[in-house]
Order: structure tokens, then C-alpha cells, then sequence
């Protein structure tokens, strides 16, 4: 993907990513059927029919915010993954990765936990496809540090992701820093994969 080159491009680019960011938002408060493109529109500044302008439709817009996410964490992790020379290493850098990821987008989360049965087939194919990709990043991880067949793995890697996304949004406290959850999260994550 280029970067924009005109002033115009770059606004169009800035708009495009306010709608994504206030689609994700506004899907997470009140879910995707509860939620009209004139919503969407209104939290940045514009008629709902402005927002055919960037998105075919509150369908596609759903999809565009799914799949950027998904990209993000599979460009993100493979990322952390790569820098790291020792097998613990990688491993714990996949979780600080993904704790860090969880916390601060919760509300994307969210919607697609909840939401992902309103993608079109495409989208949805698309978001899945990233998923296994980036479920086996961390099993290629987790498999030098903890024996078992891959059915096994699989199933610690997914249940690791559920405790990291559900914490964010079921537990609001501000009684504790987010630095303090993202270390309670991530020791618990570790010993659930390695246990």
C-alpha cells in the first residue's frame, strides 16, 4: 500500500481512518445492528451518504475495520517474532505484543467477537485466513518451549487469546494502572501456554 501523495489524498486517507476508528467504536457500544452509516458519519463530521464516498456500505465498512485488525496483528506479530533469537524470547514477546495489542484496542475486539457473523463471505474468509495465520505464528512459537501435538497447541494458543480479549472489556478498573494489567496478563498468558 502507498502512502497518499496530495494533500487531498492524505485527507481522504486521514477520513477513511476516522470512519474505521469510529465504526469499531460505535460497533463495540452498541453492536453492528445497532448502528447506521449516519452515525458513523455523524462522529466525524458528515452525512451518512458521505461516507459511500470511502465505504461501499456499513457492511464493508465492518469489514475494512475486521480485516485492518487482523492485518495488524499477523504484520505486528510477525514482526516481534522475527527479532527475537531465543525460543523464550519469542515467545515472550508474542505475549507482550498481544497484551499490548488487547489493551489498547478493545473495542475492535470486541466487534469481532461479537460482529463477525455480519461480514459478507469474503470478508469474512479474509479475517478467518488471517487468523490461522497469525494462531500459527504463536503454535510455531510455543512448539520448541511445550511438547504436544498440534491439536493441543492450538488450543492453549486460543485459549490464551481469550483470557488476553476478554480482560480489557470486562474489567473497567481504574483502580490499577494499565501497565499493572498488562503484567498480570501477561504472566498469566505465559503459564496458561507453557503449563
Amino acid at each position: 500500500m502507498t502512502s497518499p501523495t496530495t494533500a487531498r489524498d492524505r485527507a481522504k486517507a486521514e477520513r477513511a481512518d476516522s470512519l474505521l476508528h469510529e465504526a469499531a467504536r460505535l460497533f463495540a457500544e452498541r453492536g453492528y445492528s445497532g448502528v447506521s452509516l449516519e452515525d458513523i458519519g455523524a462522529a466525524v463530521g458528515i452525512s451518512g451518504p458521505a461516507v459511500y464516498r470511502h465505504f461501499a456500505g456499513k457492511q464493508a465498512l465492518l469489514g475494512a475495520v475486521l480485516i485492518k485488525v487482523s492485518e495488524e496483528l499477523v504484520s505486528g506479530g510477525t514482526g516481534v517474532a522475527a527479532a527475537e533469537s531465543s525460543h523464550e524470547a519469542r515467545m515472550l514477546a508474542l505475549i507482550t505484543f498481544h497484551v499490548d495489542f488487547a489493551l489498547s484496542n478493545a473495542d475492535v475486539i470486541r466487534v469481532q467477537d461479537r460482529d463477525l457473523a455480519h461480514l459478507s463471505d469474503e470478508d469474512r474468509a479474509e479475517v478467518r485466513r488471517l487468523q490461522r495465520t497469525y494462531i500459527d505464528l504463536w503454535i510455531s512459537a510455543l512448539s520448541p518451549l511445550r511438547a504436544g501435538l498440534p491439536d493441543e497447541l492450538r488450543l492453549r494458543v486460543q485459549a490464551c487469546f481469550g483470557l488476553i480479549n476478554s480482560t480489557p472489556h470486562s474489567t473497567r478498573s481504574h483502580s490499577r494502572s494499565t501497565r499493572a494489567t498488562a503484567e498480570v496478563l501477561a504472566a498469566m498468558a505465559h503459564a496458561a501456554l507453557t503449563v
